[in-house]
Protein backbone atom coordinates (compact mmCIF):
# COMPACT_ATOMS: atom_id res chain seq x y z
CA UNK A 1 0.00 0.00 0.00
CA UNK A 2 1.23 3.58 -0.89
CA UNK A 3 2.09 5.96 1.87
CA UNK A 4 0.15 8.51 2.02
CA UNK A 5 2.52 11.17 3.25
CA UNK A 6 5.46 10.40 0.38
CA UNK A 7 2.76 10.76 -1.97
CA UNK A 8 1.52 14.53 -1.04
CA UNK A 9 3.96 16.12 1.83
CA UNK A 10 6.31 17.04 -1.41
CA UNK A 11 3.32 19.34 -2.47
CA UNK A 12 3.14 23.11 -1.81
CA UNK A 13 0.70 23.84 1.01
CA UNK A 14 -2.12 26.13 -0.49
CA UNK A 15 -1.76 29.68 1.45
CA UNK A 16 -5.04 28.81 3.25
CA UNK A 17 -3.78 25.07 4.25
CA UNK A 18 -3.75 25.75 8.06
CA UNK A 19 -7.21 27.06 8.10
CA UNK A 20 -8.50 24.25 5.84
CA UNK A 21 -6.83 22.04 8.29
CA UNK A 22 -8.48 23.85 11.55
CA UNK A 23 -11.83 24.10 10.21
CA UNK A 24 -12.11 20.00 9.29
CA UNK A 25 -10.51 19.20 12.69
CA UNK A 26 -12.86 22.09 14.36
CA UNK A 27 -15.68 19.18 12.49
CA UNK A 28 -14.49 16.50 13.71
CA UNK A 29 -13.85 17.00 17.17
CA UNK A 30 -17.10 18.20 17.31
CA UNK A 31 -18.61 14.92 16.19
CA UNK A 32 -16.00 13.37 18.56
CA UNK A 33 -17.79 15.15 21.75
CA UNK A 34 -21.11 14.13 20.31
CA UNK A 35 -20.23 10.52 20.49
CA UNK A 36 -18.65 10.73 23.90
CA UNK A 37 -21.83 12.20 25.36
CA UNK A 38 -23.69 9.87 23.44
CA UNK A 39 -21.92 6.76 25.03
CA UNK A 40 -22.12 8.34 28.41
CA UNK A 41 -25.57 8.72 28.31
CA UNK A 42 -25.87 5.03 27.33
CA UNK A 43 -23.50 3.78 28.95
CA UNK A 44 -24.35 5.61 32.84
CA UNK A 45 -28.43 5.92 32.37
CA UNK A 46 -29.79 8.53 34.58
CA UNK A 47 -32.50 8.21 36.92
CA UNK A 48 -35.72 8.73 35.96
CA UNK A 49 -36.90 11.38 37.91
CA UNK A 50 -33.76 13.40 37.29
CA UNK A 51 -34.28 12.82 33.35
CA UNK A 52 -37.20 14.06 33.58
CA UNK A 53 -36.47 17.17 35.56
CA UNK A 54 -33.76 17.95 32.96
CA UNK A 55 -36.53 17.43 30.14
CA UNK A 56 -38.44 19.68 31.54
CA UNK A 57 -35.61 22.84 32.13
CA UNK A 58 -34.91 21.64 28.09
CA UNK A 59 -31.34 21.38 29.33
CA UNK A 60 -28.90 20.09 26.39
CA UNK A 61 -25.81 18.08 26.01
CA UNK A 62 -23.89 20.65 24.55
CA UNK A 63 -20.23 20.01 25.09
CA UNK A 64 -19.15 17.04 27.34
CA UNK A 65 -16.23 18.33 29.73
CA UNK A 66 -18.62 20.22 30.95
CA UNK A 67 -21.84 18.21 31.32
CA UNK A 68 -20.82 14.85 31.81
CA UNK A 69 -18.99 14.55 35.54
CA UNK A 70 -22.26 15.70 37.22
CA UNK A 71 -23.94 12.88 35.01
CA UNK A 72 -21.39 10.72 36.92
CA UNK A 73 -22.09 11.58 40.62
CA UNK A 74 -25.74 11.07 39.82
CA UNK A 75 -25.33 7.56 38.11
CA UNK A 76 -26.52 4.69 40.09
CA UNK A 77 -27.84 1.07 39.71
CA UNK A 78 -28.17 0.81 35.51
CA UNK A 79 -24.37 2.00 35.46
CA UNK A 80 -22.08 0.49 33.15
CA UNK A 81 -24.86 -1.77 31.17
CA UNK A 82 -24.40 -0.50 27.45
CA UNK A 83 -27.19 -0.39 25.18
CA UNK A 84 -27.20 -2.90 22.37
CA UNK A 85 -29.04 -0.83 20.04
CA UNK A 86 -26.26 2.29 20.70
CA UNK A 87 -24.73 3.53 17.11
CA UNK A 88 -22.39 6.09 16.47
CA UNK A 89 -23.56 9.42 15.00
CA UNK A 90 -22.93 10.36 11.72
CA UNK A 91 -19.55 12.05 10.86
CA UNK A 92 -19.69 14.70 8.88
CA UNK A 93 -19.23 14.55 5.45
CA UNK A 94 -15.93 15.60 3.80
CA UNK A 95 -16.26 15.25 0.00
CA UNK A 96 -14.56 18.66 -1.59
CA UNK A 97 -13.16 19.54 1.67
CA UNK A 98 -9.17 19.78 0.60
CA UNK A 99 -8.07 20.00 4.11
CA UNK A 100 -4.76 17.69 4.61
CA UNK A 101 -7.41 15.49 6.90
CA UNK A 102 -10.11 15.35 4.39
CA UNK A 103 -7.66 13.76 2.11
CA UNK A 104 -6.25 11.72 4.14
CA UNK A 105 -9.59 9.88 4.96
CA UNK A 106 -10.30 9.81 1.74
CA UNK A 107 -7.16 8.44 0.48
CA UNK A 108 -7.59 5.64 3.00
CA UNK A 109 -11.80 5.79 2.62
CA UNK A 110 -11.27 5.52 6.86
CA UNK A 111 -14.21 4.15 8.76
CA UNK A 112 -16.74 5.53 11.32
CA UNK A 113 -14.51 3.77 13.84
CA UNK A 114 -10.78 4.86 12.30
CA UNK A 115 -11.93 8.38 11.91
CA UNK A 116 -12.90 8.16 15.80
CA UNK A 117 -10.07 6.57 16.90
CA UNK A 118 -7.53 8.89 15.00
CA UNK A 119 -9.26 11.90 16.27
CA UNK A 120 -9.17 10.62 19.82
CA UNK A 121 -5.50 10.50 19.13
CA UNK A 122 -5.22 14.14 17.77
CA UNK A 123 -7.18 15.66 20.43
CA UNK A 124 -4.11 15.31 22.81
CA UNK A 125 -2.03 17.64 20.71
CA UNK A 126 -4.48 20.32 19.65
CA UNK A 127 -7.55 20.65 22.66
CA UNK A 128 -6.13 18.61 25.58
CA UNK A 129 -8.74 19.33 27.67
CA UNK A 130 -11.89 17.94 26.18
CA UNK A 131 -10.64 14.93 27.54
CA UNK A 132 -10.31 15.80 31.13
CA UNK A 133 -13.73 13.94 31.60
CA UNK A 134 -12.44 11.35 31.29
CA UNK A 135 -10.64 11.93 34.70
CA UNK A 136 -13.95 11.79 36.55
CA UNK A 137 -13.98 9.86 39.91
CA UNK A 138 -15.90 7.03 40.65
CA UNK A 139 -17.60 7.71 43.96
CA UNK A 140 -18.16 4.33 44.64
CA UNK A 141 -14.42 3.73 44.15
CA UNK A 142 -12.82 6.41 45.55
CA UNK A 143 -10.96 6.65 41.91
CA UNK A 144 -11.16 6.96 37.86
CA UNK A 145 -13.38 4.69 35.58
CA UNK A 146 -11.18 1.55 34.90
CA UNK A 147 -13.48 1.36 31.83
CA UNK A 148 -12.21 4.79 30.81
CA UNK A 149 -8.37 3.89 30.54
CA UNK A 150 -6.15 6.52 29.70
CA UNK A 151 -3.01 7.77 31.76
CA UNK A 152 -0.94 10.89 32.31
CA UNK A 153 1.92 11.78 31.29
CA UNK A 154 5.34 12.24 33.08
CA UNK A 155 4.77 16.69 31.31
CA UNK A 156 1.45 16.64 29.93
CA UNK A 157 -1.06 16.92 32.86
CA UNK A 158 -4.28 16.06 30.60
CA UNK A 159 -5.31 12.56 30.11
CA UNK A 160 -3.55 10.06 27.01
CA UNK A 161 -5.96 7.92 26.00
CA UNK A 162 -4.91 4.21 25.81
CA UNK A 163 -6.33 1.18 23.64
CA UNK A 164 -9.18 0.68 26.04
CA UNK A 165 -9.98 4.33 25.83
CA UNK A 166 -11.06 4.28 22.48
CA UNK A 167 -12.51 0.74 22.46
CA UNK A 168 -14.95 2.10 25.36
CA UNK A 169 -15.97 4.43 23.40
CA UNK A 170 -16.40 2.38 19.94
CA UNK A 171 -18.29 -0.92 21.67
CA UNK A 172 -18.81 0.22 25.28
CA UNK A 173 -19.46 -3.17 26.82
CA UNK A 174 -20.13 -5.28 23.77
CA UNK A 175 -17.66 -7.91 23.57
CA UNK A 176 -17.96 -9.14 20.11
CA UNK A 177 -17.77 -5.51 19.26
CA UNK A 178 -14.57 -4.92 21.12
CA UNK A 179 -12.86 -7.93 19.73
CA UNK A 180 -13.49 -7.15 15.68
CA UNK A 181 -12.19 -3.71 16.59
CA UNK A 182 -9.02 -5.29 17.73
CA UNK A 183 -7.78 -5.25 13.88
CA UNK A 184 -7.25 -1.74 14.36
CA UNK A 185 -4.50 -2.54 15.98
CA UNK A 186 -3.18 -5.08 14.36
CA UNK A 187 0.38 -4.56 12.64
CA UNK A 188 -0.34 -4.59 9.06
CA UNK A 189 -3.38 -1.77 9.83
CA UNK A 190 -2.75 1.29 7.60
CA UNK A 191 -2.07 3.12 11.39
CA UNK A 192 0.23 0.68 12.10
CA UNK A 193 1.94 -0.05 9.02
CA UNK A 194 2.95 3.20 8.23
CA UNK A 195 3.37 4.64 12.04
CA UNK A 196 0.69 6.68 12.14
CA UNK A 197 -0.60 5.73 15.57
CA UNK A 198 2.06 3.77 17.99
CA UNK A 199 1.17 1.91 20.80
CA UNK A 200 3.77 2.13 23.86
CA UNK A 201 4.09 -1.15 25.09
CA UNK A 202 7.75 -0.93 27.01
CA UNK A 203 7.77 -1.27 30.21
CA UNK A 204 4.44 -2.93 30.22
CA UNK A 205 5.20 -6.62 31.44
CA UNK A 206 2.38 -8.59 31.43
CA UNK A 207 -0.09 -5.71 31.46
CA UNK A 208 -3.56 -6.44 29.47
CA UNK A 209 -2.49 -4.82 25.79
CA UNK A 210 -5.70 -2.89 25.84
CA UNK A 211 -3.68 -0.22 28.63
CA UNK A 212 -1.25 0.21 25.67
CA UNK A 213 -1.42 4.42 25.06
CA UNK A 214 -1.88 5.56 21.89
CA UNK A 215 0.39 8.07 20.49
CA UNK A 216 0.04 10.03 17.16
CA UNK A 217 3.12 10.59 15.47
CA UNK A 218 4.75 13.97 15.82
CA UNK A 219 4.84 13.84 11.76
CA UNK A 220 1.51 13.73 11.16
CA UNK A 221 0.42 15.95 13.77
CA UNK A 222 2.40 18.23 11.78
CA UNK A 223 0.86 16.72 8.63
CA UNK A 224 -2.93 17.01 9.83
CA UNK A 225 -2.33 20.68 11.65
CA UNK A 226 0.36 23.12 9.34
CA UNK A 227 -0.15 20.54 6.08
CA UNK A 228 3.84 20.46 6.63
CA UNK A 229 5.69 17.48 7.76
CA UNK A 230 8.81 18.24 9.86
CA UNK A 231 11.95 16.74 9.53
CA UNK A 232 12.99 15.00 12.68
CA UNK A 233 15.52 16.59 15.09
CA UNK A 234 19.33 15.47 15.62
CA UNK A 235 19.03 13.48 19.34
CA UNK A 236 19.70 10.57 21.29
CA UNK A 237 16.18 9.03 19.86
CA UNK A 238 17.16 9.74 16.00
CA UNK A 239 20.73 9.54 16.00
CA UNK A 240 21.11 10.62 12.30
CA UNK A 241 21.40 13.57 10.74
CA UNK A 242 19.63 15.56 7.03
CA UNK A 243 22.38 15.01 4.89
CA UNK A 244 22.72 17.98 1.84
CA UNK A 245 24.71 19.25 -0.94
CA UNK A 246 24.93 22.35 -2.92
CA UNK A 247 26.33 20.64 -5.81
CA UNK A 248 24.62 19.25 -8.41
CA UNK A 249 25.08 15.37 -9.73
CA UNK A 250 26.63 16.79 -13.41
CA UNK A 251 29.31 18.32 -10.51
CA UNK A 252 29.84 14.48 -9.71
CA UNK A 253 32.92 13.11 -11.39
CA UNK A 254 33.60 9.65 -11.59
CA UNK A 255 35.43 7.12 -13.67
CA UNK A 256 33.01 5.71 -16.51
CA UNK A 257 32.56 2.06 -14.70
CA UNK A 258 31.92 3.90 -11.50
CA UNK A 259 29.23 6.11 -13.80
CA UNK A 260 27.33 3.22 -14.92
CA UNK A 261 26.90 1.65 -12.19
CA UNK A 262 25.56 4.69 -10.72
CA UNK A 263 22.99 4.63 -13.52
CA UNK A 264 22.23 1.17 -12.50
CA UNK A 265 21.13 2.88 -8.79
CA UNK A 266 19.46 5.70 -10.29
CA UNK A 267 17.28 3.22 -12.37
CA UNK A 268 16.33 1.29 -9.50
CA UNK A 269 15.06 5.15 -7.66
CA UNK A 270 13.52 6.03 -10.64
CA UNK A 271 11.74 2.76 -11.77
CA UNK A 272 11.80 0.37 -8.96
CA UNK A 273 8.01 1.86 -7.26
CA UNK A 274 6.69 0.29 -11.03
CA UNK A 275 8.80 -2.82 -10.73
CA UNK A 276 7.36 -3.97 -7.42
CA UNK A 277 3.85 -2.96 -7.51
CA UNK A 278 3.06 -2.68 -11.67
CA UNK A 279 4.51 -5.44 -12.47
CA UNK A 280 3.69 -6.97 -9.47
CA UNK A 281 7.31 -8.29 -8.44
CA UNK A 282 7.36 -7.67 -4.76
CA UNK A 283 6.13 -11.08 -3.84
CA UNK A 284 8.94 -12.41 -5.78
CA UNK A 285 11.88 -10.17 -4.81
CA UNK A 286 13.22 -8.44 -1.39
CA UNK A 287 11.80 -5.03 -0.55
CA UNK A 288 14.51 -1.64 -1.25
CA UNK A 289 17.97 -1.81 -2.58
CA UNK A 290 21.17 -2.22 -0.76
CA UNK A 291 24.84 -0.91 -1.80
CA UNK A 292 28.11 -0.88 -0.66
CA UNK A 293 30.29 2.48 -1.58
CA UNK A 294 33.63 1.25 -0.93
CA UNK A 295 37.01 3.20 -1.89
CA UNK A 296 39.76 5.28 -0.33
CA UNK A 297 38.20 8.33 1.71
CA UNK A 298 37.28 11.85 -0.31
CA UNK A 299 36.65 9.81 -3.52
CA UNK A 300 32.89 10.55 -3.53
CA UNK A 301 30.75 8.36 -2.00
CA UNK A 302 29.15 10.99 0.96
CA UNK A 303 28.34 13.37 -2.02
CA UNK A 304 27.08 11.02 -4.43
CA UNK A 305 24.50 9.55 -1.89
CA UNK A 306 23.89 13.68 -0.84
CA UNK A 307 23.30 13.83 -4.48
CA UNK A 308 20.97 10.74 -5.15
CA UNK A 309 18.67 12.09 -2.77
CA UNK A 310 19.11 15.82 -4.36
CA UNK A 311 18.63 14.51 -7.64
CA UNK A 312 14.97 12.23 -6.54
CA UNK A 313 13.95 14.30 -3.67
CA UNK A 314 14.26 12.09 -1.25
CA UNK A 315 16.01 12.85 2.22
CA UNK A 316 19.08 11.01 3.00
CA UNK A 317 20.27 10.65 6.46
CA UNK A 318 23.28 9.57 7.60
CA UNK A 319 23.45 7.71 10.73
CA UNK A 320 25.69 8.85 13.46
CA UNK A 321 27.58 5.17 14.05
CA UNK A 322 29.22 7.02 17.08
CA UNK A 323 25.71 7.38 19.10
CA UNK A 324 24.30 4.10 17.61
CA UNK A 325 26.92 1.46 18.99
CA UNK A 326 27.14 0.61 22.07
CA UNK A 327 29.41 -1.69 24.32
CA UNK A 328 26.68 -2.84 26.23
CA UNK A 329 24.51 -5.50 24.82
CA UNK A 330 21.37 -5.25 23.34
CA UNK A 331 21.90 -1.13 23.20
CA UNK A 332 23.48 -1.38 19.42
CA UNK A 333 20.16 -2.85 18.65
CA UNK A 334 17.98 -0.53 20.10
CA UNK A 335 19.64 3.02 18.61
CA UNK A 336 19.55 1.53 15.88
CA UNK A 337 15.39 0.40 15.81
CA UNK A 338 15.20 4.20 16.60
CA UNK A 339 16.08 4.93 12.96
CA UNK A 340 14.53 2.23 11.13
CA UNK A 341 11.08 2.75 12.90
CA UNK A 342 11.21 6.62 12.42
CA UNK A 343 12.22 5.74 8.58
CA UNK A 344 9.76 3.23 8.05
CA UNK A 345 7.18 4.26 4.86
CA UNK A 346 9.49 7.46 4.51
CA UNK A 347 11.35 6.19 1.77
CA UNK A 348 14.65 7.83 3.05
CA UNK A 349 17.83 7.29 2.16
CA UNK A 350 19.96 5.65 4.83
CA UNK A 351 23.85 6.22 4.63
CA UNK A 352 26.20 4.43 6.82
CA UNK A 353 29.52 6.20 6.62
CA UNK A 354 32.36 3.94 8.10
CA UNK A 355 30.05 1.46 7.83
CA UNK A 356 32.68 -1.97 8.98
CA UNK A 357 32.28 -0.13 12.76
CA UNK A 358 28.68 -2.04 12.37
CA UNK A 359 28.39 -4.30 9.53
CA UNK A 360 32.43 -5.83 9.91
CA UNK A 361 33.24 -9.38 9.77
CA UNK A 362 31.62 -11.92 12.42
CA UNK A 363 34.34 -13.45 14.67
CA UNK A 364 34.82 -16.65 15.80
CA UNK A 365 32.96 -17.32 19.13
CA UNK A 366 35.33 -17.21 21.87
CA UNK A 367 33.48 -15.88 24.98
CA UNK A 368 29.90 -14.81 25.31
CA UNK A 369 30.01 -11.09 23.91
CA UNK A 370 31.49 -12.59 20.79
CA UNK A 371 28.33 -14.40 20.47
CA UNK A 372 26.54 -11.54 21.29
CA UNK A 373 27.65 -9.61 18.57
CA UNK A 374 26.91 -11.85 16.12
CA UNK A 375 23.90 -12.03 16.79
CA UNK A 376 23.77 -7.95 16.49
CA UNK A 377 24.81 -8.38 12.97
CA UNK A 378 22.15 -11.24 12.48
CA UNK A 379 19.43 -8.10 13.61
CA UNK A 380 21.39 -6.06 11.00
CA UNK A 381 20.72 -8.29 8.57
CA UNK A 382 17.12 -8.64 8.72
CA UNK A 383 16.85 -5.44 9.26
CA UNK A 384 18.19 -4.68 6.24
CA UNK A 385 16.30 -6.92 4.76
CA UNK A 386 13.04 -5.71 5.62
CA UNK A 387 13.95 -1.90 4.64
CA UNK A 388 11.87 -0.94 1.54
CA UNK A 389 14.05 2.13 0.65
CA UNK A 390 17.47 3.16 -0.47
CA UNK A 391 20.26 1.78 2.41
CA UNK A 392 23.95 2.90 1.31
CA UNK A 393 26.87 1.44 3.32
CA UNK A 394 30.55 3.11 2.66
CA UNK A 395 33.57 1.62 3.71
CA UNK A 396 37.14 2.50 2.80
CA UNK A 397 37.84 -1.06 2.18
CA UNK A 398 35.37 -4.11 0.78
CA UNK A 399 37.35 -6.74 2.60
CA UNK A 400 36.23 -5.19 5.84
CA UNK A 401 32.54 -5.72 5.76
CA UNK A 402 30.82 -8.78 6.58
CA UNK A 403 30.44 -11.17 3.57
CA UNK A 404 26.75 -12.07 5.14
CA UNK A 405 26.04 -8.42 4.01
CA UNK A 406 27.31 -8.26 0.58
CA UNK A 407 25.46 -11.06 -0.53
CA UNK A 408 22.58 -9.66 0.35
CA UNK A 409 23.50 -6.31 -1.74
CA UNK A 410 22.51 -5.08 -5.09
CA UNK A 411 25.48 -3.53 -5.92
CA UNK A 412 29.11 -3.01 -4.77
CA UNK A 413 30.32 0.00 -6.34
CA UNK A 414 34.11 1.23 -6.11
CA UNK A 415 35.19 4.51 -6.32
CA UNK A 416 38.73 4.76 -7.27
CA UNK A 417 41.16 7.22 -6.92
CA UNK A 418 40.57 9.48 -9.80
CA UNK A 419 42.82 9.06 -12.47
CA UNK A 420 44.39 12.49 -14.49
CA UNK A 421 41.20 12.64 -16.82
CA UNK A 422 39.36 13.03 -13.77
CA UNK A 423 41.54 15.20 -11.32
CA UNK A 424 41.73 17.65 -13.83
CA UNK A 425 37.95 17.70 -14.23
CA UNK A 426 37.51 17.84 -10.37
CA UNK A 427 40.40 21.28 -10.89
CA UNK A 428 38.32 22.35 -13.30
CA UNK A 429 34.94 22.56 -11.46
CA UNK A 430 36.19 23.52 -7.97
CA UNK A 431 36.53 27.19 -8.34
CA UNK A 432 34.03 30.14 -7.17
CA UNK A 433 32.70 31.69 -10.26
CA UNK A 434 33.87 35.16 -8.10
CA UNK A 435 37.62 34.08 -8.61
CA UNK A 436 39.95 33.82 -11.34
CA UNK A 437 41.54 30.10 -11.35
CA UNK A 438 45.06 29.28 -13.15
CA UNK A 439 44.85 28.55 -16.70
CA UNK A 440 43.32 25.25 -17.90
CA UNK A 441 46.87 24.25 -19.02
CA UNK A 442 48.79 24.73 -15.63
CA UNK A 443 45.60 22.71 -14.32
CA UNK A 444 46.16 20.20 -15.85
CA UNK A 445 49.93 20.37 -15.06
CA UNK A 446 49.12 19.66 -11.20
CA UNK A 447 46.63 17.25 -11.87
CA UNK A 448 48.95 14.93 -13.70
CA UNK A 449 51.66 15.50 -11.48
CA UNK A 450 49.80 15.19 -8.27
CA UNK A 451 47.60 11.98 -7.15
CA UNK A 452 44.90 13.90 -5.07
CA UNK A 453 41.59 12.56 -4.50
CA UNK A 454 38.64 14.70 -4.76
CA UNK A 455 37.98 15.52 -1.08
CA UNK A 456 42.02 16.63 -1.32
CA UNK A 457 41.36 18.80 -4.19
CA UNK A 458 38.36 20.73 -2.27
CA UNK A 459 40.80 21.46 0.57
CA UNK A 460 43.58 23.11 -1.71
CA UNK A 461 41.03 25.21 -3.05
CA UNK A 462 39.86 26.49 -0.06
CA UNK A 463 43.27 26.78 1.12
CA UNK A 464 44.28 28.85 -2.07
CA UNK A 465 40.71 30.94 -1.63
CA UNK A 466 41.32 31.85 1.68
CA UNK A 467 45.16 33.13 0.71
CA UNK A 468 43.61 35.34 -2.35
CA UNK A 469 41.17 36.85 -0.19
CA UNK A 470 43.08 37.58 2.96
CA UNK A 471 45.68 39.67 0.54
CA UNK A 472 41.80 41.69 -1.04
CA UNK A 473 42.96 39.83 -4.17
CA UNK A 474 40.75 37.53 -6.42
CA UNK A 475 43.22 36.04 -8.19
CA UNK A 476 44.09 32.32 -7.29
CA UNK A 477 47.95 31.67 -8.40
CA UNK A 478 49.34 28.86 -9.25
CA UNK A 479 52.23 29.16 -6.30
CA UNK A 480 48.61 29.54 -3.93
CA UNK A 481 47.72 25.94 -5.53
CA UNK A 482 51.06 24.59 -4.98
CA UNK A 483 51.19 25.37 -1.27
CA UNK A 484 47.85 24.15 -0.26
CA UNK A 485 49.10 20.81 -2.26
CA UNK A 486 52.29 20.81 0.12
CA UNK A 487 49.94 21.33 3.45
CA UNK A 488 47.81 18.38 1.95
CA UNK A 489 50.13 16.03 1.57
CA UNK A 490 51.75 16.92 4.46
CA UNK A 491 48.74 15.77 6.38
CA UNK A 492 48.97 12.20 4.53
CA UNK A 493 52.29 11.61 5.89
CA UNK A 494 53.80 12.76 1.98
CA UNK A 495 56.79 15.16 0.88
CA UNK A 496 56.40 16.88 -2.58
Amino acid sequence: MENYETNTAQSNVRPSQTDLNADTLAREIAWFARVVNDRLRDYFPKPQAEAQEEKDRGRLDKFFPKHRPKLFASSSAGEGQADAGFSIATPPELSGDHSVYAEFVDYYKLSSDERLLLTLAIIPHVQPQLLDVFFSANKALGRGYTEFGGVKGSRHSGFIPTVETALFLLAGNDLAHRFRLHKLFEPDHVFSAHQILMLERDGAGNEPFYSSPIHLSEEYVDFFTTGHVRKPQFSMEFPAKLLTTGMEWSDLVVDEFTARQLDELRIWLRHGKALFEDWGMAAKLKPGYKALFHGPSGTGKTLTAALLGKLYNLDVYRIDLSMVISKYIGDTEKNLEKVFKKAENKNWILFFDEADALFGKRTSISDAHDKYANQEISYLLQRLEDYRGLVILASNMRSNVDEAFTRRLQAVILFQKPQVRERFQIWVNAFSKQCIPPSQDELMRIAQQYELTGGSIMNIVQFASLLALSRNDNTLTVDDLLQGVKKELRKEGKTV
